[in-house]
């Protein structure tokens, strides 16, 4: 869960300095950025409920996978936005996907053992190479994505 916490943790301190200079980008649509970068995540759902048990339940083939890709995190964002109230539709899906997408970049720097990142283009089963900069369980990234969110936090309410 750590992985999720930086990339929420991270997510927060982008679109809070985006909200410096975008006016429409304020503190409650950074928390709803901050649940959006949650969405490629939402294949973890998979520990709790088999693909088998929602493949029975629906009779049609299903897998979680598509869910951590671009495709996914249109698909989910929609869905998500489609509960908010009809005048804030289109700004809560704008933000649902750009956070979301923000959490498949930084998901596409991640180490991968071999050297190639996750299927993001789905339905193109295309893995690009990865740079690999950092381990995503390495508590090294928890505590640097920690000081960065603290930072501009204490920025952000000295600003205001």
């Amino acid at each position: 869960m750590a992985e999720l916490l930086s990339t929420v943790l991270v997510t927060y301190a982008a679109f809070t300095i985006a909200g410096w200079w975008l006016d429409g980008l304020d503190r409650r649509w950074v928390v709803v950025a901050m649940g959006g970068a949650a969405i490629p995540d939402l294949v973890k759902i998979e520990i709790l409920v088999d693909a088998d048990v929602i493949e029975n339940a629906i009779g049609l083939p299903f897998d979680y996978s598509p869910v951590a890709s671009v495709a996914g995190v249109v698909v989910v964002a929609g869905i998500i936005a489609l509960l908010f109230g009809e005048q804030w539709r289109r700004t809560a899906y704008a933000v649902l996907l750009a956070s979301g997408g923000f959490s498949l970049v930084i998901d596409g720097l991640r180490v991968y053992a071999d050297g190639f990142a996750n299927f993001y283009l789905y339905p193109l089963w295309v893995r690009p190479p990865t740079p690999g900069l950092f381990v995503s369980s390495d508590p090294a990234v928890l505590v640097v994505a920690i000081l960065v969110s603290t930072v501009t936090f204490g920025i952000d309410r000295w600003k205001r």
